[in-house]
């Protein structure tokens, strides 16, 4: 029989050491590719706490200190957040592999892709840190997006609705003004790594948006007044803008979803 998706999934979750992390994700990815995992549902818990390296010392955000970007030091500390945030994204998504195991076959063809993605990202911005002397690891980081992973762990349709459409989608907005930082204080290196990763997010996006409406078509809801009342009950702060429209409608954000963010307070 081959091996389960789950029990890879819950592998690469486990995996405390980046190197580990990363590898088995590529691997895992191309042995599903190969039709060589079975996605039979097994009996194990999901993962509360994934593996991770001792290092970066984890924060709350409000404690991160804030550096001004024309400092190498400064510099460093952008290209180790996004790092940070790429890193937890392969378990944000291995975890909505591992999490919900009666989704159909596509479902896990697209969050597997997002690992591997997500694996990628991090190891082309790992390099580029070692190229500035610096490597992850370094700097504090916070734990925000594995909290509203816990948050959303027990329905489909809240974390696609809140982890991909929310979380990750801020990375469309800001990415651009990033490029244009990096570029300006001559990292050209840096731009081209985040414009990899814009790209590479939309999709990602995108295909929360899907299984977002999959889940709201199966239970009678309407998608749009759905996500607008789960925004309510999980984010009582206003949702930080400003929002890049055109980027966002291609990821799948309705204009009557791009337009109730506009005017959330909370």
């Amino acid at each position: 029989m081959p091996k389960s998706l789950f029990t890879a999934a819950r592998e690469c979750l486990l995996a405390d050491s980046l190197d580990d992390k990363v590898a088995l994700t590529h691997a895992y990815a191309e042995r599903w590719r190969e039709g060589d995992l079975s996605n039979s549902p097994t009996t194990d818990a999901p993962i509360t706490q994934p593996g991770r390296p001792a290092l970066p010392k984890l924060i709350s955000p409000r404690d991160l200190p804030r550096r001004k970007l024309s400092d190498p030091k400064g510099h460093a500390c952008l290209i180790h957040a996004i790092a940070h945030i790429e890193f937890n994204a392969i378990d944000l998504a291995w975890d909505a592999v591992h999490r919900f195991q009666a989704m159909p076959r596509d479902y896990y063809s697209d969050w597997i892709r997002v690992a591997d993605e997500e694996a990628r990202h991090f190891t082309l911005l790992s390099n580029h840190l070692l190229s500035m002397d610096y490597c992850y690891g370094d700097f504090p980081a916070h734990n925000g997006l594995w909290d509203m992973a816990q948050q959303t762990a027990d329905d489909v349709m809240v974390r696609m609705a809140l982890v991909p459409r929310v979380l990750e989608a801020r990375g469309l907005d800001v990415t651009p003004g990033m490029m244009k930082r990096l570029e300006a204080i001559g990292d050209h290196r840096g731009a081209e790594i985040l414009n990899v990763i814009w790209q590479d997010e939309v999709g990602h996006v995108e295909i929360g948006t899907r299984w977002f409406h999959f889940a709201c078509e199966q239970r009678g809801l309407n998608a749009d007044k759905t996500f607008a009342a789960l925004i309510a009950q999980y984010i009582p702060e206003k949702v930080r803008g400003p929002f890049d429209h055109n980027t966002r409608k291609k990821a799948g954000f309705s204009e009557w979803e791009l337009d109730f963010l506009e005017t959330y307070e909370g």
